[in-house]
């Protein structure tokens, strides 16, 4: 399908989202996160965050960690859900029964695929002036003239006056200049054992590269609990000692299929 195309179908699809109406959001946000949380005193609900892969290999975990920052921001709403071509290739398609392992409800989901970074960009600000949006994830690969740092205070505006949260995911990029109140890497991380040795939760080693509000830089391993839709502690935080890896437990995949190994598991990066 044609970029303009997809918009479009975009724009008809929000026509319905926002005939049905929609919660207001909160000003801002936590992880679940104690020690995070108390870090960063919380997230602004409506602005752009931005979320790096610490390499290709960490792509999904990088997506996992987004889409926990998505459902923090706005559980219940609608998510328009961006992906440019390659980063789709690289990350998998999305899978609603691995969605599901996240506690995310495919429902809520509204996918716009697009091949230009232009596109994706004109695609976020038309999602984040809907009112029946609650978040909105773009997910963008390697680098381009449109992402510029005019483009990313035009989706920290959008999101401010639509009152929704942009969360700007890349691969294959260097963090560069941006109007992003956080910026993030995230790397994958050994999950822990639950109990009778089921796979543990999502892991992921989460550095705070850059906070606005002068949150000092800082690392911290996190485990997505999807019962609770919150992340909590994998463990080890900055100095202290990581856990061992247990028995080679894998992490849930935010949305690549499990059907060749007939079950939702598998292990980010």
């Amino acid at each position: 399908m044609r970029p303009d195309r997809d918009i479009e179908a975009l724009r008809e699809r929000l026509k319905v989202l926002e005939a049905n109406g929609h919660p207001v959001d909160a000003a801002r946000f936590d992880l679940g996160h104690v020690t995070a949380d108390r870090h960063l005193g919380g997230l602004a609900a409506h602005a752009l965050h931005e979320v790096h892969a610490a390499t290709t290999p960490d792509a999904t975990a990088a997506l996992g960690f987004a889409l926990g920052l998505a459902e923090r921001a706005a559980p219940e709403r609608a998510l328009v859900w961006g992906v440019q071509t390659m980063a789709g290739l690289e990350t998998g398609h999305l899978h609603g029964p691995g969605l599901r392992e996240l506690g995310l409800d495919p429902g809520r989901v509204v996918l716009v695929r697009v091949k230009e970074m232009k596109d994706l960009l004109a695609a976020g600000e038309e999602a984040l002036a809907c009112d029946a949006v609650g978040a909105v994830l773009l997910t963008a690969w390697g680098e381009a003239k449109a992402m510029s740092l005019t483009a990313s205070r035009r989706l920290s505006l959008a999101a401010a006056q639509g009152r929704a949260t942009a969360i700007l995911m890349r691969l294959a990029a260097q963090p560069q200049p941006s109007a992003a109140e956080s910026r993030w890497r995230v790397k994958a991380a050994p999950s822990r054992a639950l109990e009778a040795e089921a796979p543990g939760h999502p892991t992921f080693e989460v550095e705070l590269l850059r906070h606005r509000l002068g949150a000092q830089p800082r690392s911290w391993i996190m485990e997505w609990n999807r019962e609770g839709g919150v992340f909590q502690n994998g463990g080890w935080n900055g100095g202290e000692e990581r856990p061992a890896v247990s028995g080679g437990m894998v992490s849930v995949p935010a949305d690549r299929s499990a059907e060749a190994g007939g079950g939702a598991v598998r292990r980010f990066g």
